[in-house]
């Protein structure tokens, strides 16, 4: 596994963390989706964190902090902070 500092996602996107992350496992799956999953370590909320960009742009955070991000490639996004409500 290799160890990365995450860099900060476009878009406005709150996906970033202050903490290292040991990359799990990475690749395409049969729809010609990226995906990335990433281990942060047993003090994350999230441990397995990971994230999905998506062929018709659309794009997905699960994040070691317990938050998500969803954006829908349309211009529409979703950020639901650790603890829910989706804002």
């Amino acid at each position: 596994m290799s160890k990365n500092t995450p860099s900060k996602p476009s878009s406005g996107d709150s996906s970033n963390t202050s903490s290292d992350y040991a990359v799990t496992s990475t690749g395409t799956n049969e729809a010609g989706n990226h995906y990335c999953h990433r281990d942060h370590g047993s003090e994350a909320v999230n441990q397995n964190s990971y994230h999905y960009s998506n062929t018709d742009g659309s794009y997905y955070y699960s994040n070691s902090d317990g938050s998500t991000y969803h954006n829908d490639g349309k211009g529409g996004s979703t950020y639901t902070p650790p603890g829910g409500n989706k804002k």
